[in-house]
């Protein structure tokens, strides 16, 4: 048991409190939240240090051991996850404390931000299905709030859909928790996967526990904004604060990315059903179809929507959805892949099998790295360019792209800033969306070898929204930065360089992450790789559970 799983939470929860303690205090209270904020940043790279060069950590919350304790877990999927975070979350809330209003600020920007970090953290790093709907709600309860943060009619029409809808989904996930305890009678995903593994030695009915999943997969589609689960993405993007968006974009919708491949690649995936006519196969084989037309929906819905937008926050969450649609698409191509076998986990004395993944299938571990990227560079580019819509915002007093135009020539370096982002969401090398892209087509390729007719319709997909991203991406640029300086770009306060330093910031670690791109990619391949490895995750919960061998 390792102290070190739970201190990123700790430190978050801390300067939560801390922060709401000093409302009276505003410089105190920003102070506060700053180092907060970097001790979050250390916290996680310790973590993520550790993770990444040692076995899988767990913390046993109270010393009561899985399946009935409450268990958190650190291996290198989560870590990824954390690290990918913290990046996000630390350029954010240091652009919050100039962008945000000290009235705002004093109020209850900074616990809420916080409570927010609270919530993502936990849902990386639990064990068991019910703290992640707990995390979940964690998380979005904060958010709710700051999508309704400026308290115009508009805003709270946005802020009304995200939460109602969040809701329900909130709903439906117990819901099903509920029905997934009953039918299996565990919460714990360890144990899960082990049950799931061996259904006739538990008593288990595999059935049921399909549609249970399929109900918890719409709730994340949902959390991750996934057609045709996204309606809620442009209203709320469009509302909330910049520094938000830019969380929101980078962080919360990864949760749910999170949440489907943990949960379908590591522990449902273990479940064997029976197909009829398509024959017997992993539980994934029922998913990677449905995912496969969502993640093209979004791609072609959300690049459509962004390149009929004039408002840039909008067009900005459209972008996302249709980015959302790449970070999937890979998942649904390697879901439809049966796997080749492999090594087996022999649990409870040598009485049942786990088939494990690892090493059995390049294939499912070259999508899930190509997700992971796609994802890592859809974080800090889209957390960018949101920054850099706040800072024009702030500078400019509108994002209408009709009322922007020749911000190049006034403001190079913001300009300069959002090019990079918006080149990286096309793929240009050296930057980071290049190798996530490439990544992404290398999957199609590979997966046309056992799979033709799925590699093919996912490169199909893929090239379109590619086609698309460049469209919107040049549309922004023409009508924004570009041409004659228009009235209000010439009317322009000047730019504040705090807001200005953290764009440029972020936008140099979009290059760095590009031309660094070897320990990232080896990153990802040990997070894809522990996503599939069930047997290091269920003897890491609890050593007693598992034996594993060749």
């Amino acid at each position: 048991m390792s102290n070190v799983v739970i201190a990123p939470l700790l430190v978050a929860l801390v300067t939560a409190v801390l922060t709401l303690a000093t409302r009276a205090r505003p410089r105190l209270q920003r102070t506060l939240s700053l180092v907060g904020g970097v001790g979050y940043v250390l916290a996680v790279g310790r973590l993520v240090w550790q993770v990444f060069t040692g076995p899988v950590l767990t913390y046993q919350l109270s010393g009561w051991t899985a399946p009935y304790g409450i268990t958190l877990v650190a291996d290198q999927l989560s870590a990824f996850m954390l690290a990918m975070s913290a990046v996000v979350t630390i350029a954010a809330l240091a652009f919050s404390t100039d962008y945000i209003g000290a009235f705002g600020q004093q109020i209850a920007y900074h616990p809420l931000f916080h409570l927010m970090v609270v919530g993502v953290t936990g849902a990386f790093l639990t064990g068991d299905i019910f703290n992640l709907f707990v995390w979940f709600e964690v998380m979005l309860m904060p958010s709710y709030v700051l999508v309704v943060f400026y308290s115009g009619p508009d805003h709270t029409r946005a802020a009304l859909q995200y939460t109602v809808l969040n809701l329900i989904g909130s709903a439906v996930m117990l819901l099903s928790i509920g029905g997934i305890y009953a039918t299996t009678g565990t919460l714990n995903m360890a144990d899960l996967t082990v049950r799931l593994a061996n259904p006739d030695a538990f008593g288990i009915a595999v059935e049921p526990v399909v549609g249970l999943a399929a109900l918890l997969f719409a709730v994340f589609a949902l959390k991750a904004g996934i057609v045709p689960f996204h309606f809620w993405v442009p209203d709320a993007y469009e509302a909330a604060p910049a520094p938000v968006s830019a969380m929101l974009a980078g962080v919360t919708k990864k949760v749910g990315v999170y949440a489907i491949i943990r949960l379908l690649f590591t522990v449902f995936g273990a479940a064997q059903l029976d197909l009829g006519p398509f024959g017997d196969g992993s539980m994934l084989l029922f998913f990677g179809p449905i995912l496969l037309a969502m993640a093209i929906a979004s791609a072609f819905l959300g690049g459509f929507g962004a390149v009929g937008q004039s408002n840039l926050d909008r067009l900005l969450a459209y972008s996302s959805i249709a980015q959302v649609g790449f970070i999937v698409l890979p998942l649904a191509v390697v879901a439809t892949i049966p796997l080749a076998g492999g090594e087996t986990v022999t649990v409870l004395g040598g009485d049942f099998s786990v088939p494990t993944g690892s090493g059995a299938d390049g294939l499912r571990v070259l999508g899930i790295v190509a997700a992971l990227l796609y994802a890592l560079n859809h974080a800090v580019a889209k957390s960018l360019l949101f920054l850099v819509s706040g800072a024009v915002r702030a500078t400019v007093g509108t994002t209408e792209t009709d009322e922007l135009g020749g911000l190049a020539r006034g403001r190079p370096f913001l300009s300069g800033a959002f090019l990079i982002g918006g080149l990286s969401l096309v793929g240009i090398p050296p930057l980071m969306g290049f190798f996530g892209k490439l990544t992404v087509f290398e999957t199609a390729a590979t997966a046309m070898t056992t799979n033709g007719a799925v590699g093919a319709t996912a490169a199909v997909a893929a090239l379109g929204g590619a086609i698309l991203t460049i469209a919107y991406v040049s549309k922004v640029w023409n009508e924004a930065f570009w041409g004659t300086q228009s009235t209000p770009v010439l009317r322009a306060t000047a730019q504040p360089l705090a807001l200005l330093a953290i764009v440029i910031g972020l936008a140099l670690a979009v290059v760095v992450l590009g031309i660094g791109l070897d320990p990232v990619y080896e990153g990802a391949h040990g997070a894809a790789s522990a996503a599939l490895d069930r047997g290091a995750y269920i003897d890491a919960v609890d050593p007693s559970y598992a034996e594993v061998q060749s």
